[in-house]
């Protein structure tokens, strides 16, 4: 028997019908929440579903349905042309928010929560919010030559921030709050790195690869791709003893050399940043590495392509390399539900949820995301934040223009009052419980009582796996309820 369902995404709901019974199931711990789960397949040949299932360090079992006795929900999306349903398993119910939040946010699914979680789905951030950049200044090491900053080194204590030229980020800003900002975890390198490379024995190309190591161990990539990591280097390695070059794959190497942009990942300018510079709106070409010297940095990575035969047209297609971040930031919203929008008295209502960030924006402006250049978009009206500890906001909480108790405005800058809302015209709400971790993002029409039926605002971009999809936010969402 086939079942309904709806899928959110950013267009008003569309039914689809499960195509048939699963063919299979496999289980494993997800590297999303660390909860068991068990992942059925609709319309998947056994191949398909066993490529998935390895993906996961999981077995596929052809023929056998997921069996979950304690359920906290399940998320259905369709992913490569077949539908998965997978059943997370649980009985603790302040996982549940965290978990729907995936599902509809990056998965592009429809999340069902079981019974135990009781209404407690809410999205809401109440230990270790994100933390914000700091701009940390200390003395040099011993040895160093004295900083630029009145004889101290300061550095901007954020992932897109990067050391003085020639030190250690690692020395003058703390890692672990860079893994906190953009969770870590270990990722294999290209298995090419094992293989034996001649140009190690030309002192020039070693001379430019050792000159790469050392602008990535001024930035805080140092921080996930070194041996500092906890759990091993995700992907490439400053330390690696072989050609550090070869741990990448094509398209790493490509959105190196600007071939693939990578806006979404935020930038400072250099004479704020130590001179270091990387991929932005304003240079699309440059490396997505922060660097003292584009060109230099540019060059490198492009030989390398062409050490393997790739040229800039076999990456014509591929718009996007910051991935989820990317998707965040180029949402493009739909009319809110009628739960969703500013009502005719100003008071703004948003998804379950409880938000640190609140914004109202221009129809039509980028979604806001990270700081430093790309949390207050262009067209961005109105900005209230939230302190670390203090407590979030409920929906029906905030009217517009006014300041809540414990807020403050960011947007507009000088604490003037914000432009009003023009009756008739369509805005842009976006309530956010946490950075990057967006409650409702929807179009409503100033004026009207209830804002007209639409999608939910809470849908994304369909992935190719809900597990892989989700690997980049994987530890701050494991350590939010």
């Amino acid at each position: 028997m086939q079942t309904l369902l709806f899928v959110l995404a950013a267009c008003a709901p569309t039914e689809v019908v499960l195509r048939g019974p699963s063919v299979g199931s496999c289980s494993y711990v997800s590297s999303f929440s660390g909860l068991p789960e068990c992942r059925d397949f609709h319309d998947a040949t056994d191949e398909e579903a066993e490529a998935h299932c390895a993906d996961d360090g999981a077995v596929f079992e052809p023929g056998v349905a997921c069996d979950v006795d304690d359920v906290l929900g399940t998320c259905t999306y369709e992913a490569d042309g077949f539908q998965i349903r997978t059943t997370v398993e649980g009985t603790d119910a302040s996982e549940c928010g965290s978990n729907r939040f995936g599902c509809e946010t990056f998965a592009g699914g429809v999340w069902e929560p079981a019974a135990n979680c009781d209404g407690t789905d809410e999205l809401v951030v109440l230990d270790d919010p994100w933390p914000w950049p700091e701009r940390v200044c200390a003395d040099p090491l011993p040895g160093e030559p004295p900083g630029a900053s009145d004889g101290q080194v300061c550095t901007w204590q954020v992932v897109s921030g990067a050391t003085e030229a020639g030190r250690a980020f690692s020395d003058y800003a703390e890692c672990e709050v860079i893994r906190r900002q953009r969770p870590y975890s270990p990722v294999p390198a290209n298995p090419l790195a094992d293989e034996a490379d001649a140009r190690m024995d030309d002192a020039a190309y070693v001379a430019e690869l050792d000159w790469v190591r050392g602008q990535l161990r001024s930035a805080s990539c140092e921080c996930c791709h070194s041996q500092l990591a906890p759990d091993g280097p995700s992907v490439f390695d400053v330390d690696f003893e072989g050609n550090m070059a070869n741990q990448f794959s094509d398209r790493g190497l490509a959105m190196a050399a600007g071939w693939i942009p990578t806006v979404g990942f935020g930038t400072y300018p250099p004479e704020d940043n130590n001179g270091f510079s990387r991929n932005s709106a304003e240079n699309p070409d440059h490396s997505a590495f922060p660097t003292t010297d584009q060109a230099r940095m540019l060059a490198f990575f492009t030989a390398e392509l062409a050490h393997r035969g790739k040229v800039a047209d076999d990456f014509a297609g591929d718009l996007y390399g910051a991935g989820p971040l990317d998707a965040q930031l180029y949402y493009e919203p739909d009319v809110c539900t009628p739960e969703e929008g500013v009502d005719a008295d100003g008071v703004l209502h948003w998804a379950p949820g409880r938000a640190r960030f609140v914004y109202v924006l221009e129809q039509g402006s980028l979604s806001p995301t990270v700081p430093p250049n790309l949390d207050t978009p262009e067209g961005t009206l109105w900005r209230l934040d939230l302190p670390p500890d203090g407590d979030p906001v409920a929906s029906g909480t905030v009217t517009y223009g006014e300041v809540p108790a414990g807020m403050t405005q960011v947007w507009p800058a000088d604490g003037a009052a914000p432009p009003a809302l023009e009756a008739g015209k369509e805005y842009y709400l976006y309530a956010t419980a946490d950075v990057l971790f967006p409650i409702s993002r929807g179009v409503f029409v100033a004026g009207e009582a209830t804002p007209p039926a639409g999608c939910d605002s809470r849908g994304g971009a369909s992935t190719a796996g809900l597990g892989g999809a989700l690997l980049v936010l994987a530890a701050a969402l494991h350590r939010r309820r």
